[in-house]
């Protein structure tokens, strides 16, 4: 008896602990964002300047930015003048609704730099996301892609003029960049928002065609006339209505010291196919092949010149650098923040809209080495593992929804059975 007395003492201590625990969390979460708010978390000192200005000798967010009103023209209008008839919105009201599925607070500052150059609507846009550290292969982003870029920038606020300034001086310096690169700014101070800045990036990017791709991969092919030349053809007229995504496969240096040169990976299939023999290179992440064996690199590697074949065997895990629509497929999923899944549930739900994925077999990309923040990657790879399954079950579930309303003719397949082992 004595034994049990002290056993029930002990958890009504333990439970004691975990109860007042959680009150000091909670009660300390609700002072911080108090805190927060009272102080003015977006707040930052003013300069001169505009967002278009490349001029500006220290870069920083005016807090007298102007903002912009947007207008919905009443669609019925009695009268010719659609601006009178107009309901007007301001910019930060239709953002902070656009991204509510973000964590909070999140501040979008749309084209804090403008590219100067004009690009034909059929034009391909290179969407992506860079933080701080990632500047530098940023810049060899550009130098590499003369097309337009849409690049969402990741400010914290404790590092804003430090990240400004180094921005500035890249933005300013970089040979194409004030031309041809789009950039928006994401003020939070929250890390690896990874879905939210891929949705900024495409949501302002200023033609038809958009490539979502990670900063820290080089363009070695032109994919981008190859498929510009092709949009008359049966692929791209499937790419032109939102049915098709385009396949760039990914490769990376197995010696992660041969990586980090961009100036030294190969620039035609014939070196790198000659690279994959010589074990100097192979499928990015091999080490996780269902990220991208999909994309069947055998086939790639036989492929003849010039040809595009359909992704056969789909699965929930894939995550290639894919060429679509702007307008029309299914966006990124908020929820995600760090590493693991993020990526991949974008497309999934593309997948699951009933778009078709296509490999381009003569055009590669090659990832430029770096060091992965391990630790960081089991934790968050480890919440959104859980994520994930909710995920596919919800949006699985919601366009059986759609497809059986449509009378589609039934259920879709949403859990595919496929190997995970490399092809």
């Amino acid at each position: 008896m004595l034994d049990l007395a002290m056993a029930r003492r002990l958890v009504h201590i333990l439970v004691a602990v975990y109860v007042i625990s959680a009150l000091v969390y909670t009660s300390f979460s609700l002072l911080m964002a108090a805190v927060l708010k009272i102080k003015g978390w977006f707040e930052v000192p003013t300069s001169a300047g505009t967002r278009d200005d490349v001029k500006l000798k220290h870069a920083s967010i005016p807090s007298n930015l102007p903002e912009e009103t947007l207008y919905w023209p009443a669609r019925a209008a009695v009268e010719n003048d659609l601006r009178s008839n107009a309901v007007a919105m301001r910019e930060s009201v239709f953002l902070s609704k656009a991204f509510s599925q973000s964590m909070q607070p999140c501040k979008i500052i749309p084209f804090y730099y403008k590219g100067l150059a004009t690009f034909e609507d059929d034009d391909i846009t290179i969407t992506t996301l860079v933080t701080f550290n990632r500047f530098k292969v940023f810049g060899e982003l550009v130098k590499r892609y003369k097309g337009p870029i849409s690049a969402a920038v990741h400010v914290v606020t404790s590092d804003t003029h430090v990240v400004l300034n180094a921005l500035h001086e890249l933005y300013t310096t970089t040979p194409g960049m004030s031309n041809s690169v789009d950039v928006h700014l994401v003020l939070s101070p929250f890390a690896r928002q990874l879905n939210t800045w891929r949705n900024a990036a495409r949501l302002f990017a200023r033609t038809e065609f958009v490539m979502m791709l990670d900063v820290d991969f080089a363009i070695c092919t032109d994919f981008r006339s190859h498929i510009r030349a092709g949009l008359d053809g049966e692929v791209g007229r499937s790419l032109r209505n939102g049915y098709a995504a385009l396949v760039v496969p990914a490769f990376e240096y197995l010696d992660q010291q041969d990586g980090i040169d961009p100036d030294t990976f190969p620039s035609d299939k014939k070196v790198l196919l000659e690279l994959v023999r010589s074990g100097e290179i192979n499928m990015f992440h091999k080490s996780w092949a269902p990220g991208h064996n999909s994309s069947d690199y055998p086939r790639f590697y036989t492929a003849a010149p010039g040809e595009v074949y359909k992704i056969k065997q789909y699965q929930s895990a894939y995550e290639p650098y894919v060429i679509f629509k702007k307008e029309g497929p299914p966006w990124c999923d908020e929820r995600f923040v760090g590493y693991g899944g993020n990526k991949a549930a974008c497309l999934y739900e593309m997948y699951l809209s009933g778009m078709s994925f296509f490999v381009l077999g003569d055009h590669f990309l090659v990832h430029q080495s770096h060091a992965y923040e391990e630790v960081a990657r089991r934790l968050e790879r480890k919440s959104n593992r859980k994520i994930y399954q909710d995920f596919k079950e919800e949006t699985c579930l919601r366009w059986d929804m759609k497809y059986l309303t449509s009378f589609y003719g039934g259920l879709i397949d949403c859990a595919p059975k496929v190997s995970s082992k490399a092809s």
